[in-house]
């Protein structure tokens, strides 16, 4: 994306002068309490203005961020919620002054709609890193203020449609699948972000602790990229599962003697893990210079890292969070050029919380994606409320 689509909005731009469009009522799943299922929901969508892109929402993936923020295990969450940040789906509108999508495009958009675009950040085109609004940061695809279109909270992509500002919409190439793409606007920049940043390449040697929906998007990436990949995991259940993703190698973490065998034998490790566990013994198999980058982030606080396993071999442990937008358009089209897509389990709007419950205890292969053509239709909810689903 060319860093021009990215100029600060003018004062003719705002949400008071560039409506052009109604609002629209939507069907969505969402959450209305931190300890309560999900369930349908009606919700208002705002009118599309001069710079916007209104998108027929087809399919929406399930990221273990979902579970944590509708359960209010991150932060204080304002009900409802509707999640979703890994949306596919067509261009059914544009806005005037929009000129890079038409109607009928496929298209994607990730975790954010919107950021200050002024910040050092923004102008360095790392828009998840805003810290120039009022909020201090870039707005989220759900439950952020959405403080340049009257100041409500932003909801999700499990619903029927969405309103997005052109600058933050995403081009899916034609020959991804919609529905297996849609997980790598997420999944997909969380762990194609820093394996670039790291200069993966061919001949480079990539750990990937966890083989879930980070860890399996991990593996086909570096694979693409010309690296040897090893995976890390608990039990060798998933053994043959990382063969067929692409994997040279798969260490049983637990087995202290094939953890010694891997010592200092990799130039880059992935941990995908979002639950606490320990560190170290991952860092000892990377070898100098070496580095080890967090993407899976756990509700609850990690054990302390031993600075001597950093110091010994002059290793780096550092954090990923997603990617920009032009990042993540070069993802997408990285994605389409060496074939990579997610693997994928489609759920409809009754399987939902099942789904949930199913990512907490690490069932599924490897990315649950919800059929938005499964909502019930809009007329048949209340406002913000509806039927329980099962």
């Amino acid at each position: 994306m060319s860093q021009d689509r990215l100029e600060p909005l003018s004062a003719a731009a705002s949400p008071e002068t560039a409506h052009d469009g109604a609002a629209r009522r939507v069907s969505a799943v969402g959450g209305v309490s931190a300890d309560e299922p999900l369930r349908p929901l009606a919700i208002e969508r705002r009118e599309p203005g001069a710079r916007d892109v209104v998108i027929e929402i087809e399919y929406c993936g399930l990221c273990h961020s979902d579970v944590h923020m509708v359960r209010g295990e991150w932060r204080e969450v304002e009900y409802p919620l509707v999640p979703g940040h890994e949306i596919v789906g067509r261009v059914s509108e544009v806005g005037a002054d929009v000129t890079a999508f038409g109607i009928g495009d496929r298209v994607g958009v990730g975790c954010l709609v919107d950021s200050c675009r002024t910040c050092e950040a923004c102008r360095d085109g790392l828009e998840q890193f805003c810290s120039g609004n009022e909020q201090g940061a870039g707005v989220g695809t759900y439950g952020s203020v959405d403080y340049r279109n009257g100041g409500g909270r932003t909801q999700g992509g499990y619903s029927q449609a969405i309103v997005v500002d052109a600058d933050y919409v995403l081009r899916v190439p034609t020959s991804l699948d919609a529905a297996s793409a849609a997980p790598l606007l997420c999944a997909g920049i969380t762990t194609y972000a820093p394996l670039r940043r790291a200069g993966v390449g061919e001949g480079t040697r990539v750990g990937v602790v966890g083989l879930g929906g980070l860890g399996h998007m991990a593996v086909k990436l570096a694979k693409a990229m010309g690296a040897s990949v090893t995976v890390f995991s608990r039990t060798d259940s998933k053994a043959d599962d990382a063969g067929l993703l692409g994997a040279d190698h798969f260490v049983v973490s637990s087995d202290p003697d094939a953890m010694a065998a891997a010592r200092q034998s990799l130039d880059v490790v992935i941990d995908t893990v979002a639950a606490p566990h320990e560190l170290d013994p991952y860092l000892a198999t990377i070898a100098r210079d070496g580095r080890l980058v967090q993407v899976g982030l756990p509700a609850d606080p990690m054990p302390p890292v031993n600075p001597r396993i950093l110091a010994a071999q002059r290793v780096s442990y550092t954090g990923s969070f997603i990617g920009g937008i032009a990042e993540t358009q070069e993802m997408l089209d990285f994605c389409a050029e060496h074939g990579v897509s997610a693997q994928i389990e489609m759920i409809g709007a009754d399987e939902i919380n099942e789904a949930y419950e199913r990512m907490v205890a690490g069932d599924v292969a490897y990315r649950f994606v919800l059929d938005i053509a499964t909502l019930p239709e809009p007329e048949s909810l209340e406002a913000g409320a509806g039927a329980r689903l099962s």
